[in-house]
């Protein structure tokens, strides 16, 4: 198998057994007959705490996991494909920051699945991109945008109108966490080549200086 090919596997290795284990913890759910709601997010509740870090492995039902199942798996491969180990970086991050902004903003409500995830995957690769200014991640962005750009009307109240169980403060915790992660980790990962190049230059200057 040639290196690139190696490189594609490998990057969908991770986000599909992310999503392999999903379907293990809603399939043992089930067949314990339990519900893991509680390991929910619970915003502004003591109780809820635990959810920042366990809700994004909790799914109402089976519909609910498949419809996160795909963007998991076709967004985690863009994210590992081309940031490679600083993924491992910007995940507990990401999967972090949008726990801590749902369980100050949401509404007094079990919030549970990996959406609030997929929206942090999202828009921290649109964003690096951007910030980038890097032609290959920035065409990334727009692959982002293209597939997964209807997402964004589910990120306000408006979507609790047309459906309740969307927890759109979920979907807008996870674009803020994916943005600041696309900041915070803005000198990490691939780079333009001239400011790779720049930056060894000015190595070079203050070597020579010294």
């Amino acid at each position: 198998m040639r290196i690139e090919e190696k490189k594609i596997v490998y990057s969908l290795a991770f986000p599909a057994l992310f999503v392999v284990a999903l379907w293990l913890i809603l399939l043992l759910e089930r067949g314990l007959g339990t519900d893991l709601y509680q390991w929910g997010i619970y915003p502004r509740s003591e109780r809820g705490l635990l959810g920042i870090f366990t809700s994004p492995l909790i799914h109402l039902d089976f519909k609910h996991l498949f419809s996160n199942s795909v963007p998991l798996l076709a967004l985690g491969w863009c994210l590992f494909y081309f940031y490679g180990g600083l993924s491992f970086a910007v995940i507990p991050c990401a999967w972090i920051l949008q726990g801590i902004f749902t369980w100050l903003l949401g509404r007094e409500s079990w919030h549970i699945g990996a959406s609030g995830l997929i929206y942090a995957v999202s828009f921290f690769l649109f964003f690096s991109g951007i910030f980038r200014k890097h032609l290959p991640l920035m065409s990334v962005s727009l692959l982002v945008v293209f597939l997964y750009g209807s997402m964004i009307w589910t990120m306000f109240p408006v979507a609790e109108l047309v459906d309740p169980m969307i927890s759109w403060e979920g979907h807008l915790s996870g674009a803020a966490g994916g943005l600041i992660c696309a900041w915070l980790f803005i000198r990490k990962g691939p780079q333009k080549p001239d400011e790779i190049e720049e930056e060894e230059e000015e190595e070079n200057e203050d070597d020579n200086g010294e």
